[in-house]
């Protein structure tokens, strides 16, 4: 396998200025530990299905699924609350639901952040409905002070300020998402 360049410390997007914020190392590393307590948590119920969230989630839920080292299935929602903007629109709208069918199965929605807490709990709320034998939540990136809504978080990435990321899934106006690192406005970073 051809080694990758190093993330650079700063990328311009959208005209804007943005520092590294976390490594490609520390998320990966935070991935493997997360996919073993999955798979430990998981290792006497059954094959869970992970539920990612489009279109941000779908680096995450990539790696989390490959971090696992058990089997697992995978589904995709696509939602929108941010449009080209760096602040959540507050309303929510379903782009695409779910197909594989959960009732009776072992569900984890996967998000790449929850901020405010809106995408997150209306994924569960919609699951909900559909009758599953667990239900829990994966995020990569939380932002406690951003929250309008509480939602319970079972394996949380890391917890952050609330902060405008980009990279690893996570875009400005659906540029960046190709960077392997997370990086925040530079002038949020000092």
């Amino acid at each position: 396998m051809p080694e990758t360049a190093a993330a650079p410390d700063i990328v311009t997007c959208r005209g804007e200025r943005f520092r590294l914020y976390l490594s490609e190392d520390e998320i990966q590393t935070r991935i493997l530990e997360l996919g073993e307590r999955i798979a430990a948590d998981y290792a006497d119920v059954g094959v869970p299905i992970l539920i990612g969230v489009l279109n941000g989630a779908f680096m995450f839920t990539a790696d989390l699924m490959r971090a696992i080292p058990a089997d697992s299935e995978v589904d995709f929602y696509k939602l929108s609350s941010y449009g080209e903007s760096k602040v959540s629109s507050g309303q929510v709208t379903e782009l695409k639901e779910v197909d594989a069918k959960l009732e009776g199965r072992h569900v984890i929605v996967v998000e790449d952040i929850v901020d405010t807490g809106l995408s997150m709990k209306y994924v569960i709320d919609q699951i909900q409905t559909r009758n599953p034998a667990s239900l829990r939540a994966a995020t990569l990136l939380r932002k406690p002070d951003a929250a309008k809504v509480e939602v319970r978080v079972d394996y949380v990435g890391f917890d952050i300020d609330n902060l405008f990321v980009i990279g690893y899934g996570m875009d400005y106006g659906q540029l960046a998402r190709n960077l392997r690192a997370i990086y925040i406005l530079d002038r949020e970073a000092e």
